[in-house]
């Protein structure tokens, strides 16, 4: 089959933030763009990324270059998907930013990947791709503990389960975004310095400055995860590749908890597995 290029299906007007910048900017502008990443560049030139993910592990940062991942892997628009999708599983990120010399031009994501997968006849079954081990959380869990176990985990997604052992719903990092708050407090901090006595001195001067300076903190809200989840959308796994990348396109979403005929939870497909599947389309294809 003929090779799909970057520049086929990335987005070329890319929503990003600019150095300098703070977390405000960018909460406002992930959630306007209902996007879950973007570049941060300067003077038109790709600085880093910055994720949901990096604004919930930096809490009690506010400037967006403490905040974002730096040195991020970029492409070219001449690069294939096979290449992109080899990149994106290597490195395990969902999103790079493409340039040309060094300019920011355009985006590609997990999500772009897979809706184009959507369109191609890959009828194998998602039996071998899925993950059978996968951390859940439990309903009537505090949310700020769900939060704390997701960035251990280093996962931005959890299926939630019952006192039954049913499941019930999901939660992403966009929820726990959703579901936080900004709180500002005012800190206080001393700089002092003083002169050391030479032949010169009799005494030592010392002057202390009181500096005062507004501090603001994401803070997950104390509700329980039930409060924060959304329904979950399943798979099974004899359901096919095309079919399961149709459901994440259709529904915006990066994740398929997968259950038996019986509803029993047995593991989670997630967007990378859709490319893993891909990636053996292309390569078998090439044969």
């Amino acid at each position: 089959m003929s090779p799909t290029f970057v520049k086929d299906i990335m987005v070329k007007d890319v929503a990003y933030v600019s150095i300098p910048g703070n977390r405000d900017e960018v909460l406002k502008t992930l959630l306007e763009k209902r996007v879950s990443g973007i570049p941060v560049v300067k003077m038109g030139k790709v600085m880093g990324m910055i994720t949901r993910t990096d604004l919930l592990k930096n809490i009690e940062e506010d400037q967006v270059a403490l905040i974002m991942t730096r040195n991020p892997v970029v492409v070219t628009p001449q690069n294939t998907i096979l290449e992109v999708s080899e990149l994106l599983l290597r490195h395990n990120i969902n999103r790079m930013p493409v340039v040309e010399d060094g300019t920011l031009v355009g985006i590609i994501t997990v999500a772009d990947i897979v809706s184009m997968t959507a369109d191609l006849e890959i009828d194998e079954s998602v039996e071998r791709f899925y993950e059978k081990k996968i951390l859940v959380l439990w309903s009537e869990m505090p949310l700020p503990v769900a939060g704390a176990i997701m960035e251990y985990a280093e996962t931005e997604a959890c299926p939630v389960i019952d006192s039954g052992l049913k499941l019930v719903g999901i939660i992403s990092d966009r929820d726990l975004i959703k579901a936080s708050v900004i709180e500002d407090t005012v800190e206080k901090t001393d700089m002092s310095s003083a002169s050391q006595d030479d032949n010169w001195m009799w005494e030592s001067v010392t002057q202390t400055m009181n500096r005062y300076y507004t501090v603001s903190r994401i803070k997950l809200s104390n509700i329980k995860v039930s409060e924060a989840m959304v329904p979950a959308i399943t798979a099974f796994k004899k359901s096919k590749v095309k079919d399961c990348a149709i459901t994440m396109k259709k529904n915006r979403i990066d994740q398929l908890p997968v259950i038996t005929p019986g509803q029993k939870l047995i593991g989670i497909l997630r967007d990378k597995d859709i490319i893993r599947a891909l990636i053996e389309y292309y390569e078998s294809s090439a044969k």
